[in-house]
Parts: structure tokens; C-alpha cells; sequence
């Protein structure tokens, strides 16, 4: 079983506290281990993703607390050795799906994964969702 460490305990400071719980219950479920990259997000910061075409909007969740970006641990590694690092492999966030999903339906909280999104993937993205947490 995995544990959250310092640096994801970290970034999900000012998170709101229903998607805190996710992540807290998706850690024990989890078969990959994973970390919180980034949580809550400054306007400055944001209008740089969106500059650089990392983010396509300014109405990012991330703004709010009601937004966390998660990567497979070690991110920068190569977990199953196919070439391609943990972070941009997209077989390494499917084992992170299933456990933030399974923890969410436990605790009955309305979740969006970027990965689910018809365009601009972003397997790193969990957000609640706008219908339920305006």
C-alpha cells in the first residue's frame, strides 16, 4: 500500500476538502504509486499554462481548490520500460484512473478526469465536477 508524501501532503493544501478525501482514499486503492504535482494554482501561474498551450483556459479549476494535477511516481522514471517516462505514458495513469474513480464512487463524490475529455487529454487532471461544486 501506498502513502501520500510530503510533497503531495503539500499541494493539496487549500484543495477542497471532498477532493482531498479522493485522493487520500485513491492512494490505499492504487496498484501505481502516485503523487500530487500540483493543486491549487495562482492566476500568474495559470495565464503561463495557458501561454505556453499546457492549459487552454482561464477558468481553470486549479483557480478555485477544486482541481489536482496527479502523476505516476516516479514521474520522471520509466516504470514498465517501454521508452516513454512515467508522466507522459499514458499506460501508467489507467492503474491512477481506476483508483480515483473507485474512490469516488465509495465516498459519493461527483468526479472528471482530463483523460475522459474528447479533446486536450490530460491524464494528469481530476477535477470536481462544475455541476455539482459550482
Amino acid at each position: 500500500m501506498f502513502v501520500l508524501g510530503k510533497r503531495s501532503r503539500k499541494n493539496l493544501v487549500g484543495v477542497h476538502e471532498d477532493l482531498v478525501i479522493v485522493v487520500e482514499r485513491a492512494i490505499e486503492l492504487t496498484d501505481q504509486d502516485f503523487t500530487v504535482i500540483e493543486g491549487i494554482r495562482n492566476i500568474t501561474r495559470q495565464r503561463k499554462l495557458v501561454k505556453s498551450g499546457a492549459s487552454t483556459t482561464m477558468n481553470s479549476r486549479h483557480l478555485t481548490g477544486h482541481a489536482v494535477d496527479i502523476a505516476p511516481y516516479p514521474f520522471d522514471g520509466d516504470i514498465d520500460a517501454d521508452g516513454v517516462i512515467n508522466i507522459k505514458d499514458w499506460d501508467q495513469y489507467y492503474p491512477i484512473e481506476k483508483a480515483m474513480k473507485l474512490a469516488a464512487e465509495e465516498l459519493g463524490i461527483d468526479l472528471v478526469w482530463g483523460g475522459d475529455w474528447k479533446s486536450f487529454k490530460d491524464g494528469p487532471h481530476w477535477q470536481l465536477s462544475r455541476k455539482t461544486y459550482p
